[in-house]
């Protein structure tokens, strides 16, 4: 009996219907994708943006469609070794073994490289500025991703390092660690483990940073922009915060998560020999971290350039469009061209 622990909750389990593909996580993007719709819709239509329900469809699929693709990319090329690099084709292939799996591993930093691209791509061609449809998209963005990190809880994968504090967590897909390893005989022994003995391997409780992303990155950065959202003082604004304020608190809680097994510290300034799945050092830095540390130096830099373009005064509400005229002019042209074709049937008639 160990009280200081927490069992990952043995009712949840990644299939919503036992014995048929159909998993919780890719239900999760699905609301991910609905909540960034609704919020960005509601944006449009409380500032009258010129963009026609269509167009903004059209933005939205390209933007999906941009967002999977890297994130898959750079999930098998960045963090699944050199797997990929011989079988290629098995990037977007979804079975392994005959059986369906869907896409294995998705990366956030490579979702938003896609996303960005398809952003520009698509506000040069129909001729919008690209810091408007930007802005509004990282106002949107936020709270749909906190349905994603759910996803990956559900999924018991993502989990964070060894601790012994209260929010400790035993998940049940997690690694267990040889206790002929004194540090992890002094967890054991701090979370009430105790009589396990020198030899085997126990399951620690982790961080569930999952659920840290999923409140921080999520939660509270969709607050913070949504509230800033009409009141920013140049056009790209809320994009350069986004970026700062994503790649910062994600910086943090990369100390919380476990870095990938395969591929530990890409910077290690403090050699400790003990393994990432417990925290030791905060010069220690893995391949997220590096990332963040990359988002938040564009973003800075992405503030600076956008505040000096040209027409960057920020336009919050636009007067009324004549959006709807024209789609009554529509209408009606149809009722005319309708009783065109009417007479012409009667003439042919008669």
């Amino acid at each position: 009996m160990f009280p200081l622990l927490m069992n990952f909750p043995a009712w949840l389990k990644p299939e919503i219907i036992p014995g048929l593909p159909v998993r919780w996580y890719g239900l999760m993007y699905i609301v991910a994708f609905a909540v960034a719709w609704f919020l960005y819709r509601r944006q449009v239509r409380e500032r009258n943006f010129p963009i026609k329900e269509e167009e903004l469809s059209s933005l939205f699929f390209w933007g999906i469609l941009a967002l999977v693709l890297g994130a898959r990319l750079m999930a098998a090329l960045v963090y699944s070794g050199d797997m990929y690099y011989r079988e290629p084709w098995r990037i977007f292939w979804p079975f392994v073994n005959g059986n369906f799996v869907g896409l294995l591993g998705m990366s956030y930093h490579g979702g938003v490289i896609g996303a960005l691209l398809a952003v520009i791509i698509y506000s040069v061609k129909h001729r919008f500025d690209c810091r408007e449809i930007g802005d509004m998209a990282c106002a949107s963005i936020p709270l749909g991703y906190t349905a994603g990190r759910l996803g990956n809880f559900i999924n018991g994968e993502l989990y964070g390092r060894v601790t012994a504090g209260p929010l400790g967590m035993i998940f049940p897909g997690a690694e267990a660690l040889p206790l002929s390893e004194g540090w992890v005989r002094d967890m054991a022994e701090k979370t009430g483990m105790t009589g396990l003995g020198p030899a085997g391997f126990v399951n620690l409780p982790r961080h569930p940073s999952q659920l840290y992303e999923a409140l921080f990155e999520g939660v509270v950065l969709w607050l913070v922009i949504w509230a800033l959202r009409n009141k920013k003082p140049f056009k790209g604004f809320l994009m350069g915060i986004y970026l700062i304020g994503y790649g910062f608190i994600r910086f943090i809680i990369e100390y919380f998560r476990e870095p990938d097994a395969d591929l530990g510290y890409r910077i290690e300034l403090v050699k400790t020999g003990i393994p990432p799945a417990l925290f030791t050092s905060p010069w220690n830095f893995s391949t997220g971290q590096l990332f963040c540390f990359a988002m938040i130096a564009g973003g800075l830099i992405w503030l600076f350039v956008a505040s000096r373009l040209p027409a960057a005064a920020p336009v919050i509400f636009y007067p009324p469009t004549d959006i709807a005229a024209e789609k009554a002019a529509a209408a009606e042209e149809a009722k005319k061209e309708d009783r065109k074709n009417r007479r012409k049937m009667r003439k042919k008639l008669g």
